[in-house]
């Protein structure tokens, strides 16, 4: 996703939870803090932005986040469960009440046959209300994945 197509997408975002008096948390592993950098670009983030955690490694993940050892060693740390309960602790280790995760296989290494280089799995959650999750493959390099 081209930066400024990303940092436009965080302007609606930051507006509707403004509008709603919610905050964001973030959890990133394979993007390296690059959504929370374009969250914070936007001028006035402070007001809806609460936090984000940058989890490269499965033991960031474990401790920062709370991901659970099984989940990582039963899916893998790119898999929908694990974006899960990233997104999980990012609200429960945070003030937010609105958090998204992101998890995946930048390349130009570390894919395999079932999650190949460019499968990325997000989650987003809500305090008390449904999580959600995906599964999405890209083509390209790891600034384009």
């Amino acid at each position: 996703m081209a930066r400024d197509t990303l940092k436009t997408l965080a302007r609606r975002v930051g507006a509707r939870l403004k509008n709603r008096n919610l905050k964001l948390a973030t959890a990133e592993s394979c993007t390296g803090g690059w959504i929370a950098q374009a969250v914070t670009s936007v001028s006035g983030s402070s007001e809806w932005f609460d936090r984000g955690f940058v989890t490269y490694s499965d033991e960031a993940k474990k401790e920062l986040l709370g991901v659970r050892a099984q989940t990582l060693s039963r899916h893998g740390a790119v898999s929908r469960e694990t974006a899960k309960e990233m997104a999980a602790g990012a609200l429960a280790r945070s003030r937010a009440q609105v958090s998204i995760a992101v998890t995946g296989v930048a390349g130009p290494r570390g894919g395999t046959p079932e999650k190949p280089v460019g499968t990325v799995c997000f989650a987003w959650s809500r305090k008390r209300g449904a999580m959600e999750s995906v599964t999405r493959r890209f083509r390209g390099g790891r600034e384009r994945v």
